[in-house]
């Protein structure tokens, strides 16, 4: 496809200069080898899989391990394809698969070889099937390696090229500027042909970073990203990026060649796969977060990582302000980008994001919260030798249950998680949801005592039997869960003024009510998007939802279906959450 590198020059500009920022001399050597890799694996060409649709208000987005669904005789990526195909069409366009390769630890985010399916899942087959009726999302754990990959023992042999694909440290250096995400050691020992050497590991003795200043690494995740894409991913999530790129005497996060790196990767699909889309995983403060963005060139979709730990105080809170306030200040994405908003995932929920957002005295009530909630909290160690909360681990469904024997505590959580979930769903941004959450799963201790880590609490792998038993019984936490967020999400996939490039303003209803205008682009049908936090009924004036662009006294609520009563306003009960239109601007048929 591209075999005159000075043919196709003019477009490959901007990837020259981003090799001359990194690899000097060495760029234009580079150059050639990044033109030779589209067209490697097909993609680009006529042949290519169809284009992935663009996001809009239905795009949405399922979070699951390859094998969080298990039934007899069957690999679980084929049990997962039947679950989905049968309950979960129209309310999930994509699944994220979460790390499906051979793996020594992390449940996967340590790959042992990127191009297999681990055989206890399944196979490339399997995961072909599972595209047919979704766009895939696909993890390229890029920041590190497992101890137990090729490439390790290769570098500990001392065989090219891998020998140069590690970070080796003087354990006598000055790393004291290092940011740092846990608090076991940077450096760890490797015995090598040459003799006992230190690596760099930011997350696990297992966790091997690898040396993005040597080219050849870039270049096989280069070439990795367009075989991801080949085998079907729509969007690939670049995990733990913010590290990528170690520079001495500096904080190694967030640095100037890590947003080129980014970049790179995104001229490589603007020409050879410009259908597919990138999220980067930064779990830091909300401006360094969004710094991925950079100016529409780098990545087409960052978590909104502050969501999950401001929602979690608000609803605990009963007190909306905080939130209001961080959204209110929320800057859009750059056009083609737009925010992911989650509220659980594989992980735990970061506390770095809270940082200008949430008082310190505030920050340290929801840590103690989460601890009467039976969760646990990870640290990291900071540039003094300090450990300070980094992650809270808990399932969102039970972060928000309530300790003690009041009555009627199940119901309150109940209503708690749904209204969390609603609000959500209303953001501007392509929302996400977790397996586990999806079925209200409860804290995993079991998980945590057999596996000694933190983040099993919310990785538990369920049966598909009994979760198809627990589904039929509508009294059960799990079907009552399932079915309002399916509910919802198909709701939401009709709503023009839910599309992620759609207009949202924050207003003002009071301490206790969380309150979005929400417009499509370029105009249309309004919407207003009202959750009520506090224990009161709460009334909307019918100026508030004159200030949404609505008609008070000619509303109705897509949620409940019910239309506004007298007095032109709305009463909000409590934990109550509407989606307010106009009385003939949507569906009528929108609650299905």
């Amino acid at each position: 496809m591209m075999n005159n590198i000075e043919f196709f020059r003019p477009a490959l500009q901007p990837a020259l200069t981003r090799l001359r920022l990194l690899y000097g001399s060495r760029a234009e050597a580079c150059l050639e080898r990044f033109a030779m890799l589209p067209g490697r694996y097909g993609v680009g060409l006529a042949a290519a899989r169809p284009p992935a649709i663009p996001p809009d208000q239905g795009d949405s987005v399922l979070i699951a391990y390859g094998d969080v669904l298990r039934a007899p005789d069957e690999p679980p990526l084929r049990t997962l394809k039947k679950f989905a195909d049968r309950r979960l069409a129209r309310a999930f366009r994509t699944i994220h698969l979460l790390p499906f390769f051979p793996y020594s630890s992390d449940d996967g985010f340590s790959v042992i070889h990127y191009r297999l399916v681990n055989h206890a899942l399944g196979g490339w087959d399997d995961i072909r099937r599972l595209s047919e009726h979704f766009q895939l999302m696909f993890d390229l754990v890029l920041n590190h390696v497992s101890r137990q990959s090729g490439w390790f023992q290769d570098y500990a042999a001392g065989v090219a090229p891998a020998r140069r694909y590690f970070i080796e440290v003087d354990p006598a250096a000055d790393c004291s500027q290092v940011v740092r995400p846990r608090s076991s050691p940077l450096l760890t020992p490797v015995t090598t042909r040459q003799g006992q050497k230190h690596l760099w590991t930011t997350f696990s003795a297992d966790q091997l970073d690898l040396n993005f200043a040597n080219p050849d690494v870039l270049f096989e995740f280069l070439d990795l990203l367009l075989f991801y894409i080949s085998m079907g991913a729509a969007v690939v999530r670049l995990d733990a990026v913010a590290y990528l790129w170690k520079k001495p005497g500096t904080s190694c996060i967030h640095l100037p060649e890590t947003h080129t790196v980014v970049k790179l990767f995104r001229d490589l699909l603007e020409l050879a796969a410009p259908h597919a889309r990138l999220l980067t995983e930064t779990n830091v403060p909300h401006p360094e977060n969004i710094s991925y963005f950079g100016a529409g060139d780098e990545a087409h979709m960052v978590y909104q990582f502050a969501l999950p730990p401001l929602l979690l105080h608000a609803m605990l809170a009963g007190d909306a302000r905080h939130l209001s306030a961080w959204a209110a200040a929320l800057a859009p994405p750059p056009p083609g980008c737009a925010f992911l908003n989650f509220t659980a995932s594989h992980d735990g929920i970061g506390l770095r994001p809270l940082q200008g957002l949430l008082p310190p005295a505030e920050i340290d009530q929801l840590v103690e919260a989460v601890r009467r909630r039976g969760g646990g909290v990870s640290t990291r160690r900071t540039a003094d030798g300090r450990d300070e909360p980094y992650e809270l681990n808990i399932t969102y469904f039970d972060a928000l249950s309530e300790p003690g024997g009041s009555v009627g505590k199940a119901e309150l959580q109940m209503a708690r998680f749904i209204c969390s979930q609603t609000i959500m769903l209303g953001l501007q941004g392509v929302p996400a949801v977790y397996f586990n959450s999806l079925l209200a799963d409860r804290n995993y201790l079991e998980g945590v005592r057999a596996t000694g880590q933190a983040r099993a609490i919310n990785r538990r792998k369920f049966n598909l039997p009994e979760v198809d038993a627990a589904l039929a019984d509508h009294r059960a936490p799990s079907s009552r869960v399932f079915n309002a967020l399916l509910r919802l999400l198909r709701i939401r996939s009709r709503q023009a003024a839910f599309h992620p490039a759609g207009f949202q303003r924050v207003l003002s209803a009071g301490t206790q009510v969380f309150a979005l205008a929400r417009t499509a682009p370029g105009g249309g049908a309004p919407l207003l998007a009202a959750s009520n936090l506090g224990g009161v009924p709460v009334r909307l004036a019918p100026s508030l939802l004159a200030e949404a662009g609505l008609e008070p006294g000619n509303c109705r609520d897509l949620i409940s279906r019910h239309p506004s009563g007298t007095g032109g306003g709305w009463e909000l009960q409590p934990l109550q959450s509407v989606w307010l239109v106009s009385g003939g601007d949507a569906d009528h048929n929108a609650g299905g």
